[in-house]
């Protein structure tokens, strides 16, 4: 079937023939059979010959047994020989070769990559859904591949159009059948591969944003039209229409863009019709009977009898009676009749017996014929041999040699004797092999007369035999001295190599052993950070430490793998040396991370982190120690480190800010609540601002008053800049919105944008959030409660969740948008007002600190006269009791008439020794240079003209 199916006739491969080659694969479980043939074929000399071969390969990888792949995989060289061989050349079959053998090379390439595709493409879509897996990368390598499939399909269909002449009907001429039979396979890949195709942009439209995967529509678009027209044009043409039902596809290819447009997709199927087998005899084209069957003449006459009654009463003609008769003999002959087709099938089912016979016999005998020609022509090489030994050695010869030759010469003839007999037996073959026969008798002839011609030149033989013994034994004892020399030689080497493996590992280990030292170097370094206090000022957040966790447990595993394979191969030392690098510095950076990652998280939390990173680098050094020795290398666990990084990165997990748990189908209206929300804060915070400007307009004065409404004049101008970038910026965000979601709806594009919708409302809460808190620290300002600083830090916090806002607005704004330029022209007007908002706070904080300078020393100055008088009163009633009592001593007691009159009175005047009482503060103690000296009664103050003296 084989030599039946790949030959030189441009004609397309006969269906019977293949079928045959297949289930021989599934016979034998594989392709050991076809491929030892194949080799054989002469495919470099034909290009017809090599075109054909490519079909049966392409139907065997097909509809053959699966191991048949792993067969073709073994050959792959040999396809690419033949296609580059047909490739250099300018032959129309020959470049058709080239374009089927890069097909057949793809194909074998993806299906044993992806041995879940059998080589008939035909699995289910659960097989596919498991086999794109949900990893995005995965999904998105198989569809590129199967674009790759799918072009050098294409490609085959359309260099055999290229070739073919449209003008006259080419399918139903051999030349053309030729190049046609091959593209139903095509046809039944190509359905298979675009209904995959389908399925897999589907799911990347579902995984990744479509301005990623443009360059993945534009070539699916292309296949589409190309796989559209060919089959149109398949369609149209004879040849396809008994031999297959080509489906058609649609006007357009499918909008990737809508998800709901995969319901509407429909799987195109490729019908083959089942047609009898070509080897088969043809069923009887003409029905012999001579009449109804045997129960159907009673009936009728049953009925006619029921109906009319019996004929002539209840007797019987003459007619019916040769009528009966003559039923008898169609019965009769009925059953010979069949005797005769049986007879006749047996016949047939002999004849084919027999002509498969002489055909297998047929075919023997054209290996004998190919066998015998293949002798003629080694002796006819070998003629020439000894013709040309025999004119340099006719000097030597001998009579031994004369015997010896005619000992040979025996030889063949009994050989040709025998070949006689065989072809004698092959004459009585039959009469349809005669003319063949006679063929392979003047073949014999030729051979007999080269036969006795080639005995005659045997004679100078035996000579030529003699020199090459003797030279055969001069280059023995040559090549004895040679060996000798090469195995001294392959010693020195033996041990030059052992030596230089030894010095190899050692010089490995050096560089390894250096490694791990520097290695054990950074990450003591980076342990000591967890100790080190300047390291206290260092922060970092959880996402970056995060990060570089799994970067670390990543550098684990590459550790263990060149670990291991260090272990095996000790003359390599590269992966380890390479992974132990990355490794320590990774970890050395996840720890120091760690470390500083632990100054802004709650002390429990930071605790456990930097117990975690302290044991994480004692593990760590403790498997770098082991590295550096000999001893315990074998013993090093690398596996060990990875749990304390998992420890920090699941605390890292936990330390990370939650984010907003909402669902995908409600970010849209979530959008339009928190900046409608945001809208609401502001105008709050204006009515809110304005009350408080009343209120202070009633409760203050001055330079508090003064203070405060330049403050609340400036944060009222604040609140209005941030209204009208709240505005500017839901504009842009509805253009954003109008512009970018196409056919979808706008709940749709805030879903598929969800990372941006999120920094969106993110940016939009931060504003609301500020203007809420500036109002409150403003309110605590005008009441005295609060701080200026928290004022400034709210006007800091202002500009920067503004920026942010503007930042998320102007990632996916066209770059020309009027609103975005208003939108920047707001977020500098805001920033300019934050900073007013800044300079008031700062000069009304200063005018207030220097008025309260001035009225703290004036009320010290109060504090210190009240401190005064009060010791004056004192003094004064102390000197009234002295006065009374050297009155009492000096016995002048008496009128006031016999008073000195010189003297003041006992006791001063009431009005006098009074001052009107004033305010005073606690707690604030006299200045130092208005404090009274020691021994001195005398006050120097500017506020207090009189002086005391006790």
């Amino acid at each position: 079937s084989i030599s039946k199916a790949i030959n030189t006739q441009e004609a397309p491969v006969k269906e019977k023939h293949a079928r045959r080659i297949i289930l021989g694969t599934h016979h034998e479980k594989g392709a050991f059979t076809f491929w030892s043939y194949a080799i054989g074929l002469p495919l470099p000399s034909s290009a017809i010959l090599s075109w054909k071969f490519c079909h049966v390969l392409h139907k065997v990888l097909r509809d053959g047994h699966p191991n048949v792949l792993q067969d073709c995989q073994r050959h792959r060289s040999n396809i690419r020989e033949i296609g580059d061989l047909w490739g250099h050349l300018h032959d129309r079959y020959g470049q058709l070769v080239n374009v089927y053998t890069k097909l057949l090379l793809t194909k074998i390439a993806f299906h044993l990559k992806h041995p879940q595709f059998p080589a008939g493409l035909e699995v289910t879509d659960e097989v596919l859904e498991k086999t794109a897996g949900t990893d995005v990368n995965n999904i998105f390598q198989l569809t590129v591949e199967m674009f790759d499939y799918m072009d050098c399909e294409l490609r085959l269909s359309e260099s055999v159009f290229r070739q073919l002449n449209t003008a006259i009907a080419v399918s139903q001429m051999s030349s053309g059948q030729c190049r046609l039979a091959p593209l139903i396979q095509v046809i039944q890949d190509c359905s298979h591969l675009y209904h995959y195709t389908v399925k897999l942009m589907f799911k990347l439209h579902a995984c990744l944003p479509a301005d990623t995967l443009q360059g993945h529509r534009d070539r699916f678009h292309e296949q589409f039209h190309s796989l559209r027209n060919f089959f149109r044009r398949a369609s149209d043409m004879l040849y396809f229409k008994r031999l297959i039902q080509i489906p058609r596809l649609p006007e357009g290819p499918p909008n990737f863009l809508r998800a709901s447009a995969l319901a509407e997709h429909i799987k195109p199927v490729v019908v083959i019709p089942e047609e009898a087998p070509e080897d088969e005899e043809p069923e009887n084209l003409i029905e012999i009977s001579t009449g109804p069957p045997a129960g159907e003449p009673a009936v009728v006459a049953d009925l006619f009898d029921q109906t009319f009654g019996p004929p002539n009463g209840s007797l019987k003609d003459d007619r019916d009676v040769q009528i009966e008769s003559l039923k008898r003999e169609v019965e009769m002959l009925r059953g010979e009749l069949e005797k005769i087709k049986l007879e006749a099938q047996r016949y047939v089912s002999q004849l084919k017996g027999q002509v498969n016979a002489l055909e297998a016999e047929l075919e023997e005998q054209r290996k004998q014929k190919q066998k015998a020609l293949v002798d003629n022509e080694q002796l006819r090489h070998e003629l020439a041999q000894l013709r040309a030994a025999q004119r340099e050695g006719e000097r030597n010869q001998g009579l031994d040699l004369l015997e010896k030759l005619k000992e040979e010469l025996e030889a063949k003839a009994r050989e040709l004797v025998r070949a006689q007999e065989a072809l004698t037996r092959t004459e009585q073959s039959g009469s349809e092999l005669s003319s063949r026969l006679d063929a392979l008798s003047a073949e014999k002839a030729a051979l007999s007369s080269a036969m006795r011609q080639r005995d005659a030149d045997l004679q100078a033989a035996q000579g030529l035999a003699r020199e090459k013994e003797a030279a055969l034994s001069r280059e023995q004892q040559r090549s004895a001295q040679e060996t000798a020399q090469l195995r001294g030689q392959l010693a020195d080497k033996e041990s030059q190599e052992q030596e230089l493996q030894r010095r190899l590992l050692d010089e490995q280990f050096a560089v390894l052993r250096g490694t791990a030292a520097e290695a054990e170097r950074i990450l003591q370094d980076a342990v000591a950070k967890l100790d080190d206090p300047l390291h206290l000022r260092c922060t970092s957040s959880p996402d970056y430490l995060v990060s570089r966790a799994q970067a670390a447990l990543d550098a684990v595993s590459a550790l263990e793998k060149g670990h291991a394979q260090y272990l095996v191969s000790r003359s390599d030392a590269s992966a380890l040396v390479a992974a132990l690098t990355q490794f320590s510095y990774l970890a050395a950076d996840t720890i120091v991370n760690g470390s500083a990652t632990s100054h802004l998280a709650p002390t429990d939390p930071a605790d456990r982190l930097v117990d975690t990173c302290r044991e994480c680098g004692a593990r760590a050094l403790e498997l770098l120690g082991q590295l550096q020795e000999q001893q315990t290398l074998h013993q090093a666990q690398p596996s060990l480190v990875r749990r304390p990084l998992q420890g920090i990165l699941q605390l890292g997990q936990e330390l990370k800010p939650k984010s907003l748990d909402v669902r995908q189908e409600e970010l849209g209206a979530m959008v339009d609540k928190e900046m409608a929300a945001t809208a609401t804060a502001i105008e709050d915070a204006v009515r809110r601002i304005e009350d408080m400007m009343n209120q202070a307009r009633h409760a203050s004065s001055g330079v508090k008053l003064e203070v405060n409404e330049r403050i609340l004049n400036s944060c009222t101008d604040l609140m209005k800049a941030i209204r009208l970038l709240v505005t500017t910026s839901t504009s842009l965000q509805k253009e954003i919105v109008e512009s970018g979601r196409g056919a979808a709806t706008q709940q749709e594009f805030y879903a598929k944008n969800s990372r941006w919708t999120e920094g969106l409302i993110s940016a939009s809460k931060a504003v609301g959030w500020g203007a809420t808190q500036l109002v409150e620290s403003a309110d605590r300002v005008v009441l005295h409660t609060g701080k200026y600083e928290e004022l400034i830090v709210c006007s800091h916090e202002i500009a920067a969740s503004t920026a942010q806002l503007v930042a998320a607005s102007k990632v996916k704004a066209d770059k020309h948008s009027p609103h975005l330029s208003r939108l920047q022209e707001c977020s500098r007007a805001v920033n300019e007002m934050a900073a007013n908002v800044v300079a008031s706070s700062k000069s009304g904080q200063e005018q207030i600190e220097e008025r309260g300078a001035i009225l703290s020393g004036l009320a010290g100055l109060q504090v210190r006269v009240l401190e005064l008088e009060k010791t004056l009163e004192a003094e004064r009633v102390r000197l009234g009791e002295l006065r009374k009592q050297h009155y009492v001593l000096a016995g002048a007691v008496g009128t006031p008439s016999d008073e000195d009159p010189g003297r003041p009175s006992a006791a001063p005047r009431s009005g006098a020794s009074k001052k009107p009482p004033l305010a005073q503060k606690p707690s604030v103690a006299p200045r130092q240079d208005h404090q009274v000296a020691p021994g001195e009664g005398v006050w120097a103050g500017p506020l207090l003209p009189f002086e005391l003296k006790v």
